[in-house]
């Protein structure tokens, strides 16, 4: 009965939150938000190699995380990678999206997702999340930014290890991780 009741949930779940864009699938357009309420399309944000991340303000996972995405984007900008920050969460509005952007110094550019509509495209579900495009806009990486919350017990550098794999010109050995933070708080759909 209770493996009956997880793979219900698991299809429901799996339903509500139709994954577009995955490992191997090629990302379309589609518009962000500024923390001014302006409509951007993704097209304009993108390179030959994007990292999108998928952050909140009150998670304190993603919290624990803001000095090493600042140190990513310090040493992978000036080698061409685009980092764009989009904040899906429906329980934090642009205001406080913007204050604590400011607050921790992002070099990157944090956008809104309102209605999560960019969120329920990549299937992403947590905070954290990464997902890495390469040239033509395939997912070429998708997960963690590392092992662990927690800075002194991290013993994989997987969003690194890919970057330098596809700086590289190699494909990325390990393009899935199991990403892990707090979940993203959706708007409520109606019918």
């Amino acid at each position: 009965m209770k493996t009956l009741l997880s793979l219900g949930l698991a299809v429901v779940v799996a339903a509500a939150f139709a994954q577009e864009f995955r490992l191997g699938s090629v990302v379309t357009g589609f518009n962000l938000q500024d923390l001014e309420g302006r409509s951007v399309p993704f097209a304009s944000l993108r390179g030959d190699l994007t990292v999108v991340m998928f952050i909140a303000t009150q998670c304190p996972v993603s919290n624990a995380y803001n000095e090493r995405m600042k140190a990513l984007y310090a040493d992978y900008a000036p080698r061409g990678v685009k980092f764009v920050a989009i904040n899906s969460n429906a329980t934090e509005p642009a205001a406080e999206v913007a204050r604590h952007a400011a607050e921790h110094g992002f070099g990157f550019q944090v956008f809104k997702d309102p209605g999560n509509v960019v969120a329920d495209r990549f299937g992403a579900q947590f905070t954290p999340e990464i997902f890495v495009l390469d040239r033509t806009g395939t997912v070429v990486y998708h997960g963690a930014i590392d092992d662990a919350q927690n800075p002194a017990s991290v013993k994989t550098h997987s969003l690194r290890q890919a970057l330098d794999e596809l700086l590289a010109g190699r494909a990325v050995s390990r393009p899935e991780t199991r990403a892990f933070g707090c979940t993203i708080k959706r708007e409520k759909k109606t019918s």
